[in-house]
């Protein structure tokens, strides 16, 4: 096993949550040009994927922008994640995280996610694999259970089963997983959330890394919630209303965002973009991610049309990211909060 004092620090007081078709590598960078400091995580990429996949540059590329940068994997077999965690490790990646907590059929049909909750001795089994494997750090996304599962007991015997195995890290999204009778998007409001649970693990465990996730949206949400726990990732609220991003550095780290102005982070990706774009990408698959900067401002619905009804057309490039800005007046920096 690769020794803890190889094993690399990240402040993880906040971080955006994986979400599969949102947290691409585009909006990786969008969300840098907002916060220096938080943590970011790919989509779910599954081992098949990056085993059986060509190229490896589609399911595992990212600029160097992104760091730092954890990489969500989504599998079972130990010596297939271990494979995959050592791949992800000479690729540059910060952390490699286990997918514990996605409830999708498809998924579960491979034992995948929220599933193998069911099943702790499985992940305790690759979690010791990917740790022999890698210098990085290994870390667990799981809910606080699954299905008829007891929330205290069940849970109990999850963490410390995978703790033992040597993961110090788990970032608990605290809803059950409703494997039967739910749909995934349901899964993510329907039941209850129950951040007292989370609050007693932490508790219960405090040598464990304990971070919490589900329903969060403001960032005096998450500094209550960091009274509690190590750690805050939040998800559709970061991507919907990404603005919130640019509070993030002074809030929760003390120090001035890179942004002062949504203009501002707007010309900072103009760089990138073009890069983008000489790569063969699509403007759309870039500013789609964007669509929600101007939430609220005079010419966000403008801009968020003009980009929406043009950026997906053949040979668009930077003059229509340009005449979208143009539809919104730029302000003075604005006080964040």
């Amino acid at each position: 096993m690769k020794t803890d004092t190889a094993r690399s620090v990240l402040d993880r007081t906040f971080s955006i949550a994986p979400m599969m078709d949102w947290t691409t590598r585009d909006y990786r960078v969008f969300a840098r040009t907002l916060s220096r400091h938080a943590l970011l995580y790919t989509e779910m990429v599954t081992t098949g994927a990056i085993l059986h996949g060509r190229p490896r540059e589609r399911f595992l590329g990212f600029d160097a922008l992104e760091h730092p940068i954890a990489l969500q994997l989504g599998g079972s077999d130990a010596g297939e994640l271990a494979e995959c965690a050592a791949i992800a490790e000479e690729w540059g990646y910060d952390e490699i995280n286990l997918n514990v907590g996605c409830p999708s059929d498809r998924v579960q049909n491979n034992l995948i996610g929220a599933c193998l909750m069911g099943h702790p001795q499985k992940v305790a089994a690759a979690v010791r694999a990917m740790r022999d494997a890698v210098s990085i750090p290994v870390t667990v996304k799981c809910r606080i259970g699954i299905d008829d599962q007891d929330e205290d007991a069940d849970l109990e015997n999850f963490i410390h089963l995978v703790a033992d195995a040597g993961c110090e890290v788990f970032i608990v999204h605290a809803r059950k997983a409703w494997l039967q009778g739910l749909s995934p998007k349901e899964n993510r409001d329907v039941p209850p959330l129950n951040y007292a649970r989370v609050h007693r693990l932490k508790a219960s465990r405090p040598e464990l890394h304990i971070g919490i996730n589900g329903g969060i949206k403001t960032l005096a949400e998450c500094r209550s919630q960091l009274d509690h726990v190590d750690s805050v990732m939040v998800g559709r609220e970061a991507y919907q209303n990404p603005w919130m991003l640019a509070s993030v550095d002074q809030e929760l780290y003390g120090e001035p965002g890179p942004a002062a102005t949504r203009h501002a982070a707007a010309q900072a990706m103009r760089p990138y973009i073009a890069r983008r774009l000489e790569e063969g990408v699509k403007l759309n698959h870039i500013t789609r991610h964007m669509l929600g900067l101007f939430q609220g401002c005079p010419g966000g619905r403008r801009f968020r049309r003009h980009l929406s009804e043009n950026a997906y057309k053949d040979g668009a490039g930077l003059a229509v990211y340009d005449d979208a800005l143009g539809m919104v007046p730029e302000v003075e920096p604005e006080t964040l909060g």
